[in-house]
């Protein structure tokens, strides 16, 4: 529920409205935005809606009373109009300029990802990606550098001068990803890692969530949902592909369709990854400019300086070159659709 004040409500006024929520047992949220408006975020019972709407209304200040008919509440631009900004580092994400993250799928070593860093920032990259712990679907695969890896990631965003993120993958681990990386990832296969998520919610640290291959938009929501109910109001959606009909060709489906959908029924900033959207390295380009035409906020891509020797996902990860030539196709479409590359991607 939404209470809309009228343009120049008095305290006492906002007071009152907020007395009679909370008498009832439920939280109040002062909502962002050029008007003056009080949201309940809890569920309120079916028997009290009406009546507590009725008993709003006629509230010296009250402008009007809407419902929320999302079920996810708080990332509903029902309940919050104005679409989420905020910056990590360079990153805009929300703003004009698009974020572009890339990086490694899993870090090597040292000289391997300073080597990648130095790559992706000088075309135009402004958050760097890397792995330190790896969920693999065979026991026996790279399963990342652990500790070791986020003190690498660490040192190199500091030499870099760039943002960084990487994947966290249980509750226990947000102390230590909240010392090393500036956004926390939560993978697609912990999407509905409800313990995970109440954590990254109660850091208040900057989150970017991936949805899983089978989950629905409302349940994508509802997992982002989890974690602004808990207090973080810097949050990232992701797609990153859907089950695929036919794995002959791609990796994932990438839906491609969600980005407009998530912009108009979400204020949350969205990132495409069409590295795992599709698995084949020379399509990553094509899927990423059709991104962006789409409205998505930024992408987030794999790159290698040499990913035939890459530890894990080879197939899909770019070289520098292939990185450099497709900044430059997606730049084309960025200014179509009115937005910006980052800056050094803008000199490149």
């Amino acid at each position: 529920m939404v209470i809309v004040m009228r343009s120049g409500a008095t305290e006492e006024e906002i007071s009152a409205v907020k007395q009679i929520i909370e008498s009832h047992e439920l939280a109040t949220l002062m909502m962002p935005g050029s008007v003056m408006a009080i949201g309940i975020p809890s569920s309120i019972p079916t028997d009290l809606r009406d009546p507590l709407q009725q008993q709003l209304e006629i509230l010296p200040g009250v402008s009007k009373v809407t419902q929320v008919s999302r079920s996810f509440k708080l990332a509903s631009r029902e309940f919050h109009p104005e679409s989420t900004r905020f910056s990590v580092g360079e990153a805009d994400f929300g703003g004009e300029q698009l974020v572009i993250m890339a990086g490694p799928c899993s870090i090597e070593s040292y000289d391997q990802l300073r080597e990648t860093a130095a790559i992706v920032r000088a075309k135009g990259a402004n958050v760097l990606r890397g792995g330190a712990f790896k969920p693999r679907t065979s026991p026996y695969a790279f399963q990342g550098l652990a500790d070791e890896g986020l003190r690498i990631m660490k040192q190199v965003g500091r030499e870099v001068g760039i943002a960084t993120i990487s994947e966290v993958m249980s509750p226990d681990m947000v102390g230590l990803l909240v010392e090393n990386v500036d956004i926390l990832q939560i993978g697609a296969r912990s999407m509905q890692n409800f313990p995970l998520l109440i954590e990254a919610g109660k850091s208040r640290h900057p989150v970017m969530l991936k949805r899983g291959p089978s989950a629905t938009i409302d349940e994508f929501l509802l997992a982002a949902e989890y974690l602004l109910a808990n207090g973080n109001e810097r949050v990232i959606l992701c797609e990153r592909g859907v089950h695929p009909l036919d794995r002959t060709y791609t990796r994932n489906t990438l839906d491609l369709s969600a980005v407009p959908v998530l912009k108009e029924v979400s204020h949350l900033p969205v990132i495409v990854d069409p590295s795992h959207g599709v698995g084949v390295a020379k399509w990553v380009p094509a899927m990423a400019c059709a991104a962006i035409a789409a409205g998505a906020d930024g992408l987030m891509v794999e790159v290698h300086p040499d990913p035939r020797s890459a530890l894990s996902d080879a197939a899909q990860t770019l070289t520098p070159e292939a990185f450099g030539a497709m900044i430059e196709r997606v730049g084309t479409f960025a200014h179509v659709s009115g937005r910006s590359l980052p800056c050094a991607a803008e000199a490149g």
